[in-house]
C-alpha cells in the first residue's frame, strides 16, 4: 500500500455514478416492487451501502476508511434510446487519503445487485457508464468530470 501516514488528515468527499440500461418493462416491475426478489431499489441501496464500507476488502492495496456518510440515490432515465436507472453514490471521511475508490465500488455493486434481483425477466440489462463524478480534499484539490 501507499504510505499515507505523512499526508494530513481532511476532508474528503467522492460522487460517483453508473446506469444499468433495461426494457422499459423491467423498469416497470422494479418501480412497482413487482419482482420475485421483492424490493429492487432498497436491497440495491443497501449493498451500495456495504460494497463502500467494504472496499478495502475488495480491492487489493485499497487502504480501509472510516466513513462518516454514504449515500445512494437512484433515478430514472427514460429517453428514447434507451430506459435505464441511474445510480449516484455520494460518500465522505476525514482521513489521509479519498474515498473515491468507495463511491465508485458503491454504484457498481448497487447496479450488480440490479441485475441480480431482475435477471429473470431481463437478461439483457447493461451496466455503464460507471465514473467519478465529483472529488473534493486532499493535496489533489477538487475534481469534476465533464458533462456527457
Amino acid at each position: 500500500m501507499v504510505d499515507v501516514g505523512s499526508k494530513p488528515v481532511t476532508s474528503r468527499e467522492a460522487v460517483a455514478t453508473c446506469r444499468i440500461v433495461m426494457q422499459p418493462e423491467t423498469l416497470a416491475l422494479i418501480q412497482n416492487n413487482q419482482t420475485k426478489k421483492g424490493d429492487v431499489i432498497s436491497t440495491a441501496r443497501i449493498a451500495g451501502i456495504m460494497a463502500a464500507k467494504n472496499t478495502s476488502r475488495l480491492i487489493p492495496l485499497c487502504h480501509p476508511l472510516l466513513l462518516s456518510m454514504i449515500q445512494v440515490d437512484f433515478s430514472w432515465q427514460i429517453t428514447d434510446l434507451f430506459t435505464a436507472i441511474e445510480i449516484i453514490a455520494r460518500v465522505k471521511t476525514d482521513a489521509q487519503t479519498g474515498v473515491e475508490m468507495e463511491a465508485l465500488s458503491a454504484v457498481t455493486v448497487a447496479a450488480l445487485t440490479i441485475y441480480d434481483m431482475a435477471k429473470a425477466v431481463d437478461r439483457g440489462m447493461r451496466i455503464e457508464c460507471i465514473r467519478l463524478l465529483e472529488k473534493r480534499g486532499g493535496q489533489s484539490g477538487e475534481y469534476f468530470a465533464d458533462k456527457e
